[in-house]
């Protein structure tokens, strides 16, 4: 059990980490609307606060919910690298954001063919610093787009 919340961890870290800033924020609006509330004739101001607090408690959900894929995907990429083996063309597939990239080489390593794995996104071009999905790159506003939002929280069958 808590291997799995470790393992749990390590498949997705910076969606993680952003779950800990964004709440932090979430804290410190909910306390900043708190004050305000206190005091009537700030009281307009409070409610900027609340909505802030809703905005970045929504993040969390989304971080969280993103997180989660994350780890559906490393058990079934696991799963395909024990059933058949290294294949490149399973890697190239999950090679468009951080996250996936992240959860593949976890996956690659519990099979024992990360170095293998990394050599793929190696190739393709990928480096440590290539954080945001390439079709966010290419597109900023394709984040509001279904089938990127289906992508990125439905990733494949589920597990």
């Amino acid at each position: 059990m808590l291997s799995e919340l470790f393992r749990y961890l390590q498949v997705a870290p910076f969606p993680h980490l952003t779950t800990v800033k964004v709440s932090a924020l979430a804290a410190l609006s909910a306390g900043e609307a708190w004050f305000f509330l206190e005091q009537p004739e700030f009281s307009w101001v409070a409610w900027v606060w609340i909505v802030l607090t809703g905005l970045f408690t929504w993040g969390v959900i989304l971080c969280q919910a993103d997180a989660f894929s994350r780890y559906r995907e490393f058990k079934r990429l696991r799963r395909l690298l024990r059933r058949y083996g290294f294949r490149p063309g399973i890697f190239r597939l999950v090679a468009a954001s951080r996250c996936q990239r992240d959860a593949a080489l976890l996956a690659a390593r519990e099979t024992g063919c990360r170095a293998q794995a990394r050599n793929v996104f190696r190739e393709l071009g990928y480096r440590w610093y290539h954080i945001l999905p390439d079709a966010i790159v290419a597109n900023p506003f394709i984040f509001f787009h279904p089938r990127f939002l289906r992508s990125t929280f439905v990733p494949g069958k589920r597990s």
